[in-house]
């Protein structure tokens, strides 16, 4: 079962749970602002991607901390603290398969991972 995490009026988002209706792929989607993520999800998240790869620094939400907070993001730790805090704040669309994670939208990778 794949299982969709991230927030439903998210662009990225949108393209992913279109990619995978197109391809009829069942899916479970989780969104954040009703099912926040949790730190074992985080740390389990942690052991396929790094802890890098989960923070959004693209986004409003990374933005909108102040550099002394965006600083104090140094390790796994610190990045859990604030992605838990900010939950809108992980990478989007993060997609778990028993293939392993893929965040964000690539039609390459969904291929690779998703079919």
């Amino acid at each position: 079962m794949v299982h969709i995490y991230g927030i439903k009026n998210c662009n990225t988002v949108k393209k992913a749970l279109n990619w995978l209706d197109e391809h009829k792929l069942d899916y479970t989607f989780h969104d954040y602002k009703k099912e926040p993520a949790t730190e074992e999800q985080l740390k389990n998240w942690e052991k396929d991607v790094p802890w890098e790869s989960l923070v959004n620094k693209k986004g409003t939400t990374w933005k909108k901390l102040t550099p002394e907070e965006q600083a104090k993001v140094i390790d796994a730790q610190s990045a859990n603290t604030v992605l838990l805090q900010n939950n809108s704040m992980i990478k989007r669309p993060l997609i778990q398969t028993s293939k392993g994670i893929v965040l964000g939208f690539d039609e390459t990778e969904y291929e690779e991972k998703l079919t």
